[in-house]
């Protein structure tokens, strides 16, 4: 079923007995069990003030409609959102809400935060079906719950959003990648840290062992990017025997495959992300056994392509991050489970905020946790 308007929201949601499965354009195999309900009637962007970097929007938005929108104004989502059609072959439209829903970040994470940082005020309906509203259109601090940071990365399982509003930043005048050829994993994770770790605002560090290549990212005007390419290029030179540059266009199309993992698209096998420290990735990657595996975030996401039915949590052990199924079939995933198991304490915080907001618990039954 899907819903056109908040009061029809609220009141489906108010006579629910039965579980419902919340879904906005379905794009991201995330969903949980129970009927369908669909929000994407609730589509729209309502207010939009370039000058002040924000917009408001309904929850059903299609991301396309959110970022034509922003690119006629030279602007943009810039956590840089992925795209997991590719990845787990879905087909329909991404919406906004589910990119807040599921706290969906890109490579440039680890340069201006997460989605959920972005995210100024949420409208949402929960469990017994009354509408809630929290934050407002500008960043601001609060007290009591943190709704808005809460409702990021809670899958729909604490209440169905109905519109969000949102921070957005001018888009850049120009970027570049210095590519460092023949790194193994761990010559490649320190290279990104000191990278990091430099003066030079690297905004994506990823690296590819299949194609031996560690690549960052630099964004900015023309002749800024332009010195700190060479600059990068002293302060590494220890560290890689070959380094090539790629042009703004050659950049952009390889953070649009590295953002969307198109390397890993109609290959056969499950995939997995994991979080970690990135000094720890490294031994984690020797211990999976992965058929193959990108890093990302300066070695702190690991994407992995594994067996099928391959239990990745069995083999790391404990490590300090956690390991989600992003694709696999449903018998794996009903036996390993989609998220990575919540500490004690964590489980009984999560369970009491979940009796708090659906203490009928018919939002999207099966689906415990988030993601970073």
């Amino acid at each position: 079923m899907m819903v056109r308007s908040e009061q029809e929201l609220a009141a489906l949601v108010a006579d629910a007995a039965d579980p419902l499965s919340i879904r906005g354009g379905n794009t991201r195999g995330m969903a949980g069990q129970g009927a369908a309900l669909s929000v994407a009637g609730l589509s729209g962007i309502t207010l939009y003030e370039p000058g002040a970097l924000t917009m408001v929007a309904q929850a059903g938005t299609p991301l396309d409609e959110i970022e034509a929108a922003l690119a006629q104004e030279n602007q943009r989502l810039a956590f840089e959102p992925m795209d997991h059609r590719g990845l787990v072959g879905s087909q329909g439209s991404p919406t906004i809400g589910g990119v807040f829903a599921a706290n969906v970040s890109g490579p440039r994470r680890i340069a201006v935060g997460a989605a959920r940082d972005f995210l100024l005020g949420v409208r949402f309906v929960d469990g017994r079906g009354v509408v809630v509203k929290n934050g407002g259109r500008v960043m601001k601090n609060v007290t009591g719950y943190d709704l808005v940071k809460l409702m990021a990365g809670s899958f729909g399982t604490l209440g169905v959003m109905s519109e969000v509003s949102f921070k957005v930043l001018p888009r850049v005048e120009t970027q570049a990648a210095l590519v460092l050829h023949g790194l193994d994993d761990g010559q490649a994770v320190a290279a990104m840290s000191r990278a990091m770790g430099s003066p030079f605002e690297v905004t994506g560090a990823a690296h590819d062992p299949a194609k031996g290549q560690t690549v960052l990212r630099v964004e900015g005007f023309e002749a800024s990017v332009a010195y700190r390419i060479g600059r990068l290029q002293t302060e590494l030179n220890d560290m890689a025997g070959e380094m090539t540059v790629l042009t703004a266009s050659e950049a952009g199309a390889f953070w649009e495959k590295q953002r969307d993992v198109a390397e890993f698209h109609g290959e056969e096998g499950d995939i997995w992300r994991v979080s970690c420290k990135p000094s720890d990735a490294p031994a984690l990657l020797a211990k999976a056994g992965a058929e193959a595996h990108l890093l990302d975030w300066a070695g702190g996401l690991i994407w992995l392509r594994m067996a099928q039915g391959s239990d990745l949590r069995a083999r790391l052990g404990q490590f300090d991050g956690h390991a989600t199924i992003v694709r696999a079939s449903a018998q794996t995933k009903a036996r390993v489970g989609v998220f990575h198991p919540e500490a004690a304490g964590v489980a009984k915080l999560t369970a009491g905020l979940r009796a708090q907001f659906d203490p009928k618990g018919v939002f999207n039954a099966g689906l415990m946790g988030a993601v970073a």
